[in-house]
């Protein structure tokens, strides 16, 4: 059992290693940062958060696809996929407010690593380096989340109404 999660934190550590959320940290710092996380496994279809939810954790996806999706009665519409390497679920817990979509997994043995809101505050104080690379970390999540929304509703507008017509 001990050896299951050395080989696990050494994986976890090798993969966040190779991401821009750790590109400038120590493998010490690397391997600090993983205490602060929970590893979580969910099933395809499995909601890690819904509507209305108060974000008390992020996430970062360390394998599988995670959907953002709108539920709509007996559907839902997708607004974007996220996959490995990715952080969700900055807005609500930065700002502390009612999550505004559903996280969704869109595949068989999905992997996240979770931060709770106290062991983020915990890590602020003990070690604020890496809090700061986490915070960049999310406002370049936030910025392509933002990227990729404003370019599909371009595209739909343009279709929609035709080019040089604003919706």
């Amino acid at each position: 059992m001990v050896m299951t999660q050395l080989a696990q934190h050494a994986e976890l550590a090798q993969f966040l290693s190779q991401q821009y959320l750790c590109e400038s940290l120590t493998v010490a710092e690397v391997n600090t940062l993983l205490h602060y996380l929970t590893v979580l496994h969910f099933d395809k279809d499995d909601v890690i958060s819904d509507v209305g939810d108060v974000g008390d954790e992020l996430y970062f996806v360390v394998k599988g696809e995670i959907a953002l999706v709108i539920p709509d009665g007996q559907s839902e519409y997708e607004i974007v996929r996220s996959g490995v390497g990715e952080m969700l679920g900055m807005m609500s817990f930065f700002d502390k407010r009612a999550r505004s979509v559903r996280m969704v997994t869109r595949a068989d043995d999905t992997q996240v690593l979770r931060l709770s809101r106290a062991m983020y505050k915990r890590m602020k104080v003990e070690h604020p380096y890496i809090a700061i690379n986490l915070a960049e970390q999310a406002i370049m999540s936030l910025d392509k989340l933002f990227r990729s929304v404003s370019s599909d509703y371009a595209q739909f507008s343009h279709y929609l109404y035709g080019p040089g017509v604003k919706g």
